[in-house]
């Protein structure tokens, strides 16, 4: 083995070797002069110990950044913030840290320093004297190589760059008689971050926040870098908002302080949370949402059961299919609205702790049966669409919301109907006259055979009121007379004075119809003659009348004996 360092380079048979280990002496010294602290230093400087963690201490250098010095290398003293300590630098980590070791960075001197190195996978210093085909060269106390491919480099310009710089490599190949040596930086490289990392996962801890960097996209969340590992943001804890993707809120390189929600170091796996560091915007949607007040949203998503509206970010509202519209046309929610329509709605319910809110879209668009019941009277004509036929009748919409119900035995007057769709069908336009409203109850009972002229409308518009008629009283009772004017016409007739003599022919009502019958047969009652003026009133008596009021709309007479 031999003693003696070999040459630098290989001699050039045009050079002067003399010349070229001066030139090379002079480029080292060079170098040495100008790349000193911090990269590395082989003396040892006094340092002040800052903080003390389970596996690592903190120390103060006088440099820019902190050292760092594993709690192993104490061989079992124990140190405290204040304290003093002679370190050396080795170099700095990932993170920024500069590596500290107790006794001096180990720098072969000899062959023989060389091949223990080499035995043991010792990492050793070396500076970076030039670039050749395939790698650099690199000088480690004799002239090694170091590939481009264990360089820990992405390119050649990157390669390049590391001329002139001091680095930590291994030995990978020693071969003493050819005075070839190969080292390897990549393997070192990888070495410390993965310890770097190790540190890095006992130091986190649930709860504490952390500045990262954006490092990559998915679309389920972000990869952050948060100081040598890797953590993910996913796109549910971006924020209160909904987010459908990361990229529509973050982009590689952003720097963001987030929470550590979850830290699994036998898994390698660190969640975070950006949102956490917000206020929960529903710790007061209970006291800003209020029942009945109308309030403005954006549809961001439709359902078979309806649709939800953000109100404001990370509070959502459900507009329940029921809620739509008063009418009950409505299907499915997307009849109605799309994501991204703005809505205005009425908050019916708020449940802050299942952080829930009902809303309501026909609520804001108003009630039609308050207005139905201000518009619909009874006896009067409306007009509109058959929606729906069932068995027992037929559903008309009036307006938007409001429907009636024309029972089977209101839409003809002049034959029986089995099944209203023997006469109507379904989007046929037909008008009716309004029986009944119950606007509490939403109820609206119309009739189609009301509408048809009878023999009572036809006497009601060939008379008026005073005229003098003739009719028969069918019924006599409470000083009241139902009085038959025609086929299909009757009015009623108050008796006055004359209704005792009624009550009192009640007493012998058998003798007095039997008696009458043959009287009222022969009269017939139309042209035969009838009681005077001071007979007493009774049944079957055909007697003259004072028309006192006609109503069209009722279809009502009034009368008074003349």
């Amino acid at each position: 083995m031999s003693d003696q360092f070999p040459k630098t380079s290989t001699p050039d048979p045009n050079v002067d070797s003399a010349a070229e280990e001066q030139s090379f002496g002079d480029m080292l010294k060079q170098f040495e002069q100008s790349h000193r602290r911090p990269k590395s230093d082989d003396r040892q400087i006094e340092a002040t110990v800052i903080k003390v963690s389970a596996d690592t201490v903190y120390l103060d250098i006088g440099y820019k950044s902190e050292g760092i010095l594993p709690i192993d290398a104490l061989r079992g003293d124990t140190v405290k913030p204040g304290d003093k300590l002679l370190v050396s630098v080795k170099g700095r980590d990932p993170e920024g840290y500069y590596e500290l070791s107790r006794g001096k960075v180990a720098r072969p001197t000899d062959w023989a320093s060389l091949e223990r190195a080499f035995k043991d996978k010792s990492t050793i210093m070396g500076n970076v004297t030039g670039a050749i085909k395939g790698g650099v060269t690199v000088d480690i106390g004799v002239r090694a190589f170091m590939p481009a491919s264990r360089s820990a480099t992405k390119d050649a310009a990157e390669l390049e760059k590391l001329v002139g710089t001091e680095i930590k490599c291994r030995i990978i190949k020693l071969d003493v008689a050819d005075e070839d040596v190969v080292v390897d930086r990549r393997a070192v490289i990888e070495e410390e971050e993965r310890a770097g990392k190790e540190r890095r996962y006992s130091e986190l801890r649930e709860g504490d926040i952390v500045n990262g960097v954006v490092r990559s996209l998915t679309d389920y969340g972000a990869f952050v870098d948060i100081g040598g590992v890797d953590a993910l943001l996913h796109v549910a804890d971006i924020s209160w908002a909904r987010v459908n993707k990361p990229a529509d809120v973050l982009k590689v390189g952003d720097r963001v302080d987030a929470k550590i929600l979850k830290v699994d170091a036998g898994k390698k796996r660190i969640s975070l949370g950006l949102k956490q560091l917000q206020p929960h915007p529903w710790d007061l949607a209970g006291e800003k949402y209020k029942q009945g007040e109308k309030v403005r949203g954006t549809v961001t998503r439709v359902t078979d059961f309806g649709a939800f509206v953000e109100l404001e970010k990370g509070v959502e509202g459900l507009i329940h299919l029921s809620e739509m519209s008063w009418s009950k046309k409505v299907r499915k929610p997307s009849d109605v609205v799309k994501p991204g329509d703005t809505v205005e709605v009425v908050v019916l319910g708020v449940n802050a702790a299942d952080r829930r809110i009902s809303l309501g879209l026909k609520q804001a668009l108003g009630d039609p049966w308050v207005e139905a019941a201000n518009k619909l009277a009874q006896g009067s004509v409306v007009e509109g669409p058959v929606t729906s036929i069932q068995k027992f009748g037929a559903f008309v919409q009036i307006a938007e919301g409001v429907e009636g119900m024309v029972h089977v035995g209101d839409i003809s007057a002049e034959k029986r109907i089995n099944h209203p769709q023997d006469v109507l069908k379904v989007g046929q336009v037909v008008k009716a006259q309004v029986l009944e409203v119950d606007a509490a109850k939403r109820r609206l009972r119309l009739g189609m055979k009301q509408l048809v002229p009878t023999s009572l409308d036809e006497y009601i518009a060939e008379h008026k009121e005073g005229d003098v008629v003739t009719g028969r009283m069918t019924d006599v009772s409470g000083g009241r007379a139902k009085v038959e004017l025609g086929e299909g016409v009757h009015a009623l007739c108050r008796l006055g004075g004359e209704a005792a003599g009624a009550d009192e022919e009640k007493q012998s009502d058998s003798k007095i119809d039997v008696s009458s019958l043959g009287s009222m047969l022969q009269a017939r009652w139309k042209g035969g003659q009838g009681g005077g003026k001071g007979e007493s009133a009774r049944s079957g008596q055909i007697r003259s009348f004072r028309i006192t009021k006609l109503d069209p709309a009722t279809k009502k007479i009034e009368l008074d004996l003349a």
